[in-house]
């Protein structure tokens, strides 16, 4: 039996997205719940602090009905508002994963997270300590470390672009 992808995005396999019946272009009416939540991130990430980089994260259920945490990067609650140095890698923000992922309930199983940059390597390994499932990502960090270990660790990541200007 074949399947297909309702968003039409083939690396998007999370079970809420894979169909029996072939989808087109014009019977995608609105914007599928993975681009509603990609875009929550996008606006999350313009509170960002950092100089260099703004990121923004939405995690949610398995199901994408609860969302179970927000994040963004940026220095400490009560520290000043920028960063610690102008060095990229050494700016001392904490990243919008790490933010997440604080307040994300940790029992919680197969959580999908949005993030507008892929993951470092640091908040990979977080993520699948987290039991985050699926990284869905705008675009990509400038290392590849974080997809290489996502991978390793059985999160499935997705480059989340198809929709990216559509309903604007």
């Amino acid at each position: 039996m074949s399947t297909f992808q309702k968003d039409l995005v083939p690396e998007n396999t999370h079970p809420l997205n894979v169909g029996a019946e072939p989808v087109d272009e014009a019977s995608v009416v609105r914007p599928p719940l993975f681009e509603v939540y990609m875009r929550m991130a996008e606006e999350l990430a313009k509170r960002s602090t950092c100089a260099r980089l703004q990121v923004g994260t939405v995690i949610t259920d398995q199901h994408l009905e609860h969302v179970v945490a927000i994040g963004y990067n940026g220095n400490a609650r009560g520290f000043p508002n920028k960063c610690d140095s102008p060095t990229p890698g050494s700016c001392g923000c904490i990243h919008s994963e790490q933010n997440a992922l604080v307040k994300s309930p940790g029992a919680q199983r197969r959580k999908v997270a949005f993030v507008t940059a892929s993951p470092c390597a640091t908040c990979a390994k977080l993520m699948i300590q987290a039991n985050v499932a699926y990284v869905f990502y705008r675009q990509a960090y400038r290392d590849p470390a974080g997809l290489e270990v996502l991978a390793d660790g059985g999160v499935q990541a997705v480059h989340y672009m198809r929709w990216e200007r559509s309903w604007r």
